[in-house]
């Protein structure tokens, strides 16, 4: 699966059966990320296509030196089964 960062719509995308899966994320004024929700159609639904975005945007942001705050509730979740991770996730600075 080949996703794409689409920085201008503030995404990373893949498209799949039945439509385009996203994970969106809204920028912080520190350069952190908020990563604030995961949506994929549902003819792809339970084939891992949510993680996958997780894992190229969290890739990404080991590759940038960028700092993600895990907001939506799945990256959250994927996060509990991927530790090594952990040390990406930034808390959301006060005031964004």
């Amino acid at each position: 699966m080949d996703v794409q960062h689409d920085q201008s719509r503030h995404r990373f995308f893949l498209d799949v059966s039945g439509g385009t899966a996203e994970l969106t994320y809204r920028p912080l004024q520190n350069g952190t990320l908020d990563l604030v929700h995961t949506g994929v159609p549902e003819a792809a639904s339970g084939q891992g296509v949510g993680g996958t975005l997780a894992k190229a945007a969290f890739a990404w942001a080991r590759q940038n030196g960028v700092k993600l705050v895990p907001t939506c509730p799945f990256v959250q979740k994927w996060l509990e089964r991927h530790p090594d991770e952990q040390d990406l996730v930034s808390v959301p600075p006060t005031g964004s």
